[in-house]
């Protein structure tokens, strides 16, 4: 086959009649020097961003996949291993049945104390825990329990409106019942405040911890029921320990 040779300068044609030159030059097999400099350019200038993305990706990627693997390997501390030294409880919840410590057995359980009319910080609590139920939504193994510290006025009926107010649904418990037990829960086994009391009537407790309990009756973490990014770190516990044996 005859070759074909161009003597027009393809630096000095329009955009389009290059690329039509270019293709044309392959196509007939024309030798030409300026074509091949002119391809191997435009192969540089496609090339080079890709190369610089790849660069940069790689550390990016290695950092995140340390981070992740760091996360899910990290065990959460072990406060308090409630197993001893616990004293038992018989509190009512919300339906009028009573519940006690057997009832969180083999269960991750979630623990703050709150009153119905508190105006402050119990509301903003109880949304976030709801986040936290809604995170789990259908998984029987996580329960949540909120005790009264007002139990005086939080009757079962007085929690079961406010339960329904919130729009809370199955394996929560809204909890009341003798002061002093609650309040003994509070400072004795849960550690909420360092506060000294008897569950007197002078006596009250206003926290805004949420307190993580595993299957194994150990306390294991603390969160601020007010912040959100706290409550996200309950919910990223909560998984750490659904994997846990």
């Amino acid at each position: 086959m005859t070759k074909i040779s161009f003597a027009p300068c393809v630096r000095q044609l329009p955009c389009l009649a290059r690329l039509l030159f270019l293709t044309r030059c392959a196509s007939e097999e024309v030798s030409c020097r300026h074509c091949q400099k002119q391809s191997n350019r435009m192969l540089k200038k496609q090339s080079l961003p890709l190369l610089i993305a790849l660069v940069l990706m790689i550390p990016l990627t290695v950092f995140a996949l340390a981070k992740w693997a760091g996360n899910k390997s990290a065990s959460l501390p072990v406060y308090k291993d409630l197993r001893k030294g616990f004293t038992d409880f018989w509190l009512t919840n919300q339906e009028g049945r009573t519940v006690t410590y057997a009832d969180w057995k083999g269960k991750i359980v979630v623990v703050d104390f709150f009153f119905s009319h508190c105006p402050s910080i119990c509301p903003r609590m109880t949304k976030n825990l709801k986040m936290v139920q809604q995170a789990f939504a259908g998984c029987d193994h996580l329960l949540l329990n909120s005790f009264s510290v007002d139990p005086a006025r939080d009757s079962a009926q007085r929690l079961k409106a406010y339960a329904v107010k919130f729009g809370i649904g199955v394996n929560w418990n809204f909890l009341t019942g003798n002061k002093a037990d609650i309040y003994r829960l509070a400072r004795k086994d849960f550690l909420v405040t360092a506060t000294e009391g008897d569950g007197s009537a002078k006596d009250f407790i206003h926290s805004d911890k949420l307190v993580l309990i595993d299957r194994h009756q150990r306390i294991r973490g603390y969160y601020e029921g007010t912040s959100d990014k706290s409550v996200q770190q309950l919910i990223e516990a909560i998984k750490k320990l659904e994997d846990e044996k």
